[in-house]
């Protein structure tokens, strides 16, 4: 009997398919005896990672997922390979593989589709590329960060007391995280853009850019880059399959973000075409600074938001964990509050300028903003992919000391929330806010990565972590009694992850001064 062309057809294709797939299956074992790699221990891998993705689905409903990841190294150790949709992933927490994922190693892990996936909302930006492009936005944005205009804390003075204004001053419960969101857009877009957004004031006194744009208020435009954000984290989780993620929402969300930052930009662009118009007095605005080295307006826009993003959600996030942590702590509260008053005074009696430099000698300041970013990093999870085939220094092997073969395309995921509750990196207590750890250990290397590590390092560190900084000392100054309103007092906080990590449910607190300062 004659078998037709397409069955053959068929039939060799099939076996085409297998002898590549073994093919592969030599290849990389031969690569791996060659980088004296052995396997890492295997994680959830039953039935193409269904199980294992259905659970992190449950734990992401449950607001836990963040939790529920950090559990999974309790069972299956510091580094371990899973299937998650059929997809392999090598998971890890070590140190070591960090310092090669991040640094050594730089060049052979790319960002894999995060370029596709923020897209629509960050274009061409630091946090978007990799390679030639990344290289030039990081150098575009790197002498504005070394600037002395960065320490300037003049400029958030204003911020701070309309901050200040908005707190109950009848000892009633708030919710101090959503003020911080408000402080770090005002903050922030004063900042890069010349003009604050001014979400903390009242409409009426609100005057600028806003009331020319679609979006019609300052809290349009911050809900539309939060909007625009969850579908980002959303696209993010689809993986490969990002581009199912686009509903109107999110395009409408884009499209009012764009529209407010087009308008900054063209006036940046306007600013230099005509010197003599200026209207900042020679204040420094980092987007005119970084409009005297390119006329393009989209690179301009892509890098604004992309600063945007990192200057406003990690500092609040970092600003609302640090009061999260303070108000449960009042031993912790009393003592950083003494020390404050000490060196500046009160806000009825100051003693000395708040400066960059004097905030930076504070080192129990220091002690406690360090053992906030530990527990509550504002990017917990983040990950790589695999440009060629390479390893990773440890993880491999019974004692799980020899390299982990990592062939190209791989994900590597790694988990700084996890790393940083390692007790064997931090003692017993490592899951417990004791800002003193920091006393006895005041230098740590790779185990602790709050803004990331290597050439892509963040470059508003500084910036950060100074507005944190003198923040916490305003509020200080002007209020001596800090308590935990939480109506179901927790240790850990419920986390929402989208790009960066915040409080599902707020931080309830009750902020006062006895002689009503």
């Amino acid at each position: 009997m004659s078998v037709s062309p397409i069955v053959a057809l068929v039939a060799l294709s099939a076996a085409l398919l297998v002898v590549r797939y073994f093919l592969q299956l030599y290849h990389h074992r031969k690569q791996s005896q060659a980088l004296h790699c052995k396997p890492p221990r295997l994680g959830s891998s039953s039935f193409f990672g269904i199980p294992g993705f259905i659970r992190l689905t449950k734990a992401a409903r449950e607001k836990r997922w963040i939790d529920h990841l950090y559990e999974e190294y309790a069972v299956y150790g510091n580094t371990y390979q899973q299937k998650f949709l059929s997809r392999n992933i090598l998971t890890t927490i070590e140190p070591e593989n960090l310092k090669a994922l991040l640094a050594t190693q730089f060049k052979d892990f790319s960002l894999g589709t995060r370029h596709q996936q923020f897209y629509p909302l960050l274009g061409d930006g630091i946090f978007t590329l990799d390679g030639a492009g990344w290289s030039h936005a990081r150098g575009l944005l790197r002498p504005q960060f070394t600037r002395d205009q960065v320490a300037d804390l003049t400029m958030l003075d204003d911020h701070i007391s309309n901050l200040i204004d908005l707190i109950p001053k009848d000892r009633s419960n708030f919710d101090i995280q959503r003020l911080f969101f408000l402080l770090t857009m005002d903050s922030a877009t004063h900042f890069l853009f010349g003009e604050s957004v001014s979400c903390m004031l009242p409409p009426s006194e609100k005057a600028g850019v806003l009331e020319s744009c679609a979006v019609g208020s300052a809290q349009g435009f911050a809900n539309a880059f939060g909007t625009a954000q969850d579908y980002l984290a959303a696209r993010s989780r689809a993986q490969g399959l990002y581009w199912v993620v686009n509903p109107k929402e999110f395009r409408e969300a884009n499209r009012k973000v764009h529209e407010v930052v087009d308008h900054y930009v063209n006036l940046a662009l306007q600013s230099k075409r005509n010197p003599d118009k200026k209207t900042t007095d020679g204040r420094y605005i980092f987007l005119e600074a970084l409009a005297a080295d390119t006329d393009d307006p989209k690179i301009l826009r892509d890098n604004m938001l992309n600063i945007l993003l990192a200057g406003r959600d990690t500092t609040a996030s970092l600003l609302s964990s640090t009061f999260f942590y303070l108000s449960r702590y009042p031993n912790v509260w009393n003592r950083l509050r003494r020390e404050i008053v000490d060196i500046f005074g009160d806000a009825r009696n100051p003693r000395s300028e708040i400066t960059q430099t004097k905030l930076k000698d504070i080192a129990y300041l220091r002690y406690v903003l360090n053992e906030v970013l530990r527990l509550q990093p504002p990017v917990p999870i983040n990950f790589r992919v695999a440009t060629k085939d390479t390893s990773l220094p440890v993880g491999g092997g019974a004692d799980c000391q020899s390299p982990v073969y990592v062939p190209k395309g791989t994900m590597v995921a790694y988990n700084v929330f996890a790393m940083h509750r390692r007790t064997d990196l931090w003692g017993k207590d490592a899951t417990t806010f004791r800002p003193e750890r920091w006393e006895e250990n005041a230098k740590h290397g790779w185990e602790y990565l709050p803004f990331n590590g290597g050439p892509r390092i963040c470059l508003g560190q500084q910036y950060a972590l100074t507005e944190a900084s003198y923040t916490l000392v305003r509020l200080m100054q002007h209020f001596d009694s800090l308590e935990n309103a939480d109506p179901h007092p927790r240790q850990e906080p419920v986390k929402l992850s989208n790009l960066t990590m915040s409080h599902d449910l707020g931080v309830p607190v009750r902020l006062y001064s006895s002689d009503r300062i």
